[in-house]
């Protein structure tokens, strides 16, 4: 047995989030992805926490992989990265849009070494366009593509997710282009080429919202920590202080949720009888669970809920997320041996499969690390790659030094 990805080889130029995220999860399923870094390395490895001069947000996103140190600028780099390209299943690249192809680099150029090759380009605004050179990072991406203008309280400053939302997005979108063309290519012997845009991904991902801008003409609006089509759904302040998230997205529920806060007498309120009355009569509603969940503790109310099967959780920290029975019964957080932050947790990938999964088979590399090896695999000998490396073209990990074959 094989992992799914297994003799799938990936070329990764990207640095920072989507790309690397998106080579990670195809290497994580077992395909051999080739990380390609400038001499100075990818930029995500200087982000903080740095621990033994390693970035450990780097080392979280990049598991799995091997890295080969090119200066693209130099022709015998690029030489070296088609010839790679010629053995390669996919091309995953997240550079701005124009700049491979101004090296020799581009989709039709890596097509004529290897017709059959996936060629995933990820941006932020996309291959095409007017917008096409524009910068695009994760922020920026969630302000353009109007996922900030509903996120928040109404009429305030928009509050940024407090995870990568355009990024995450962008990697997922990536990653299923990347796997669709892999399938197209083993069945017809076509390598697609696939445009990927942060913006349109983070479009794609607000559904509801586009949905009902596009039907009604109506600009959605912030409305803080409420749902858009159901009530009650939201986040309640307890007695204790802590936050309970609530949604009762059918009528059932709703009449659990009130029975278990002491407020049957208000199930057979017309206002409240149907979900889009609910949501109708909202405010009124609203006041009556927040003043009931106030007077309750959130781990007694907690309990209750989940006994009547009503969807609810605390708002968790980390800390409480990762020490929650559930979390540790199923083996969210592993552990992995580095060669410099030695031996560290690290989360797993969110898949199960009933056997061969995704697994963390290799630490993340340290730059130039795997150079020596897949340069060798390329039929280059020691030699030619001292000569290589004396030039700029590569380099080899901190310490390493051509090896002679034996």
């Amino acid at each position: 047995m094989s992992q799914p990805l297994a003799g799938i080889r990936v070329i990764e130029l990207a640095n920072f989030i989507a790309g690397p995220l998106a080579g990670t999860l195809l290497a994580d399923m077992g395909a051999d992805v080739i990380k390609i870094e400038p001499p100075k390395g990818d930029m995500g490895r200087a982000m903080p926490p740095q621990r033994a001069r390693e970035s450990v947000s780097f080392v979280a996103l990049n598991r799995n992989k091997r890295s080969l140190v090119l200066d693209l600028k130099q022709p015998a780099a690029r030489e070296i990265l088609l010839k790679l390209a010629a053995t390669s299943d996919v091309f995953l690249e997240a550079y701005r849009p124009g700049a491979l192809e101004k090296m020799g680099l581009g989709s039709a150029d890596v097509k004529k070494v290897n017709p059959k090759i996936v060629y995933t380009s990820v941006s932020g605004f996309g291959q095409t366009g007017p917008y096409r050179r524009r910068a695009g990072v994760n922020l920026i991406i969630e302000a353009f593509s109007g996922v900030l203008s509903v996120t928040g309280e109404p009429d305030k400053m928009p509050m940024r997710p407090g995870v990568q939302t355009a990024d995450v997005f962008g990697a997922l979108f990536a990653t299923y282009a990347t796997l669709a063309g892999l399938v197209g290519a083993g069945r017809r012997g076509e390598g697609r080429i696939a445009d990927v845009s942060l913006v349109e991904a983070s479009i794609a991902a607000a559904a509801w919202e586009a949905a009902d801008y596009l039907e009604t003409g109506q600009v959605p609006k912030a409305l803080g920590n409420k749902h858009r089509l159901n009530a009650p759904y939201q986040l309640f302040e307890t007695r204790d202080a802590r936050y309970l998230a609530i949604g009762t997205p059918n009528d059932m529920l709703f009449g659990r949720l009130m029975q278990v806060l002491g407020l049957e007498a208000h199930i057979a309120d017309p206002r409240f009888a149907t979900y889009a009355s609910r949501k109708a009569h909202e405010a009124p509603l609203v006041a009556l669970v927040e003043a009931a969940v106030r007077t309750r503790e959130a781990v007694e109310l907690e309990a209750a809920l989940v006994e009547a099967g009503i969807p609810c959780a605390r708002v968790n920290n980390f800390q409480e997320v990762f020490d929650d029975p559930h979390i540790v019964a199923r083996g969210v957080v592993g552990e992995i041996e580095h060669p410099r932050l030695g031996r560290m947790k690290a989360v797993r990938n969110p898949v199960l499969l009933d056997h061969d999964g995704p697994d963390v088979h290799r630490h993340s590399p340290v730059l130039g690390e795997h150079s020596e090896e897949i340069l060798r695999e390329l039929g280059y000998t020691p030699a030619a790659i001292a000569e290589l490396v004396s030039a700029g073209v590569t380099r080899l990990a901190p310490g390493a030094q051509p090896v002679a074959a034996e």
